[in-house]
């Protein structure tokens, strides 16, 4: 029990450290921190499971040395892994599993973010602002480590104001989004796991049939006639829930493309590469989201139709 405690730990701060100290690896990583606290919550039970996201999360503090929205994401990481570990053995659907995962992590955060603020004696928004502000000086730093050519970075420099009130603007879907990609990678990535190690989880059906409810298409012509409204307020209102419901339509995207390498059997090391190239290339991105929003009208899939003899 003692050891598995420790491992859970280890293994977590190990991501941890790469997460935080290799710039480019770091953002990769982070996605991987709920993995082991689910793992172990699942393995060791509630309270000698629940030792391993308490004890990483001291560490973390201790490492990033000051209460700051950094330690709050990691924090949120570890609690997003406990959920799901709850929720996977209360053995409910994909949707509330998921549903539940994000809404609990979403609203205490929001809760953490309140307490700083009142605590900093600063607004919300200028909390973020700064944090944005912050985050794209080390981005420009990392461009130049990188050897981006300099008129390139001076052109940046230049738009970084701009860039920064678009991203202020759109950071609770920003902030979503991430946290939907990050509960669905980690579910991904528990199945074969738990599996493996004779740990239980829910029976979700095949994953790569899995499809938005057909209504939530008016949420999104909703929000795109929105964005024509004159009222600022309103076009932001719609324009995050424009980019959260894109992020739905994404999984269901690649639960298409999943599909197709199932049915014609793609080797791994071509589905890995074309994977990775959806991850980078945002124009393929851009075509898998589109896939999954016209699967509505086209059933890519042919779900709920008799199968073609031939």
């Amino acid at each position: 029990m003692a050891k598995d405690i420790v491992n859970g730990i280890l293994i977590t701060g190990l991501i941890f450290f790469i997460s935080v100290f290799i710039p480019i690896l770091g953002f990769i990583g982070a996605l991987f921190i709920p993995l082991p606290i689910l793992f172990y919550r699942l393995k060791l039970g509630r309270q000698y499971g629940g030792m391993v996201p308490a004890i990483a999360g001291l560490l973390m503090a201790l490492v990033v040395g000051e209460v700051s929205l950094d330690l709050l994401f990691f924090i949120e990481l570890l609690l997003i892994g406990f959920i799901l570990g709850e929720l996977i053995r209360l053995n409910l659907s994909v949707e509330k599993t998921v549903g539940i995962t994000a809404s609990s992590a979403l609203g205490s955060g929001l809760v953490a973010l309140f307490l700083f603020s009142l605590f900093s004696g600063q607004g919300i928004y200028a909390i973020v602002s700064q944090y944005v502000a912050q985050n794209l000086k080390l981005t420009m730093v990392l461009y130049r480590q990188m050897g981006m050519p300099q008129e390139n970075i001076q052109m940046i420099s230049q738009s970084l104001d701009k860039i920064q009130a678009v991203l202020v603007s759109i950071i609770p879907a920003l902030v979503t989004m991430s946290t939907l990609v990050v509960i669905w990678f980690n579910l991904l990535l528990a199945m074969p796991l738990l599996k493996k190690k004779f740990l239980f989880y829910p029976d979700f059906g095949p994953l790569n049939r899995w499809k938005t409810p057909e209504h939530l298409v008016w949420s999104v012509i909703g929000c795109a006639a929105a964005l024509f409204v004159p009222s600022l307020t309103i076009r932001l209102i719609a324009l995050n829930g424009l980019l959260i419901l894109m992020t739905l339509y994404f999984f269901q995207g690649i639960a298409i493309v999943s599909f197709y390498f199932e049915i014609k059997r793609f080797p791994r090391i071509i589905r890995i590469f074309l994977y990775t190239l959806i991850g980078i290339q945002q124009l393929v991105l851009l075509a898998v989201i589109g896939l999954g929003f016209f699967d509505l009208w086209a059933n890519f899939r042919k779900l709920g139709r008799p199968a073609d003899p031939a």
